[in-house]
């Protein structure tokens, strides 16, 4: 992941704080392709992107039946414009999750989850999307579990707290499945994380050429 220096060194030491597993081989893997920064959205900032978003998404419906069966209790959109303080914020984000020379997708996925939503254990598909997913997350906690495709036993909880960003690429992009969990599971370390309606903001690369064949 090509970033200044600092930016590597403050997300390093975050994410040590938001991942449990008893997985060793899997923490290093979090460790090199799993990053968290707290804190990443100033409470004006996420104010910013919420009056953006808020007031189309609360003219859709909440849904429960996903085209994939992935999600339970959401609505979402893209888009693709923002206005100039947004587009600032985002690309602070693209600055830190992407190489500059790696194409971005031109649209930004919003996915807004009610309180009892929660998003099920899969892996985005090889042909939307390339190697790495950034998410930014709003208005509520949630507790990420990442499992191992090929292995179950193998898996992490990762915090996502408010504001924060999330970035996941290569080997756990590909390998692991990802979920936020329901309110009734929303757990880390023991401890219950409250979780409310929760909007994240999606940025994406575009797919490997020979992945959309």
């Amino acid at each position: 992941m090509r970033t200044n220096e600092g930016v590597d060194k403050t997300v390093a030491r975050s994410v040590t704080t938001y991942y449990y597993t008893m997985d060793i081989s899997l923490e290093k893997e979090i460790r090199t392709n799993m990053l968290v920064q707290e804190d990443f959205l100033s409470e004006h900032e996420e104010m910013s992107l919420l009056n953006e978003v808020d007031p189309y998404m609360r003219r859709l419906r909440y849904e429960y039946d996903h085209w994939d069966n992935a999600i339970h209790g959401f609505r979402e959109t893209e888009r693709r414009t923002w206005n100039d303080e947004n587009q600032k914020i985002l690309d602070r984000v693209k600055n830190i999750a992407f190489p500059p020379d790696v194409p971005k997708l031109a649209y930004v996925h919003i996915l807004d989850l009610e309180k009892k939503g929660y998003i099920k254990p899969h892996i985005d598909a090889v042909r939307f999307c390339g190697n790495t997913i950034a998410g930014l997350s709003l208005l509520s906690s949630s507790v990420m579990r990442l499992v191992h495709d090929k292995d179950k036993n193998r898996y992490a909880d990762i915090l996502l707290k408010r504001r924060s960003l999330y970035i996941m690429k290569d080997a756990i992009r590909y390998e692991y499945s990802h979920e936020i969990l329901p309110e009734a599971e929303s757990k880390f370390k023991g401890q219950i994380i409250p979780k409310d309606r929760r909007i994240s903001i999606i940025l994406r690369n575009e797919p490997n050429v020979e992945d959309t064949e």
